[in-house]
């Protein structure tokens, strides 16, 4: 399962020219399934989405996680994430799950997060959505499961 973070002051998403979802200051979470993903990769993500420390303390340091500050969450499929641009000119998306596992890791995986208390707001699973954000920072990290158990 792999992620782009952002961290913004807000985030929409729109379908068609109509808004389908926004937030207020929190995290713009990108979200891609892989071949392999399972609720392990699921519970892992919610974790490091939930719990990094990237907005904020009183000092002005990256202290607090996006539960601790109450923001919101943006969550919108991308499987283009797991786009392979090493051979030729047109990506190459073996990598990525099947649409059905797919939408069915990311629901659990909106789920969780809002088991952590966050107010979440989703795009339309395979849907041509189009996103709008204020990037605050810019914050913008990189999450891959698959890279979970390296390093220690």
């Amino acid at each position: 399962m792999r992620a782009v973070l952002q961290r913004v002051r807000q985030a929409e998403v729109a379908v068609d020219g109509e808004r389908i979802a926004t937030i207020g200051a929190g995290l713009l979470v990108f979200l891609a399934v892989g071949i392999g993903d399972d609720e392990t990769d699921v519970a892992w993500m919610v974790d490091k989405v939930a719990s990094l420390r990237i907005f904020a303390d009183a000092a002005g340091k990256m202290n607090r996680s996006v539960v601790d500050v109450k923001g919101e969450a943006l969550v919108v499929s991308q499987f283009t994430l797991y786009g392979d641009c090493r051979k030729g000119r047109r990506p190459g998306f073996s990598e990525a799950a099947p649409p059905t596992r797919a939408k069915e890791l990311y629901l659990a995986f909106i789920a969780r997060l809002r088991g952590n208390g966050l107010v979440v707001a989703e795009g339309i699973f395979q849907a041509d959505m189009q996103v709008s954000l204020i990037n605050d920072g810019p914050v913008t990290l990189l999450l891959d499961s698959e890279k979970r158990l390296e390093g220690r």
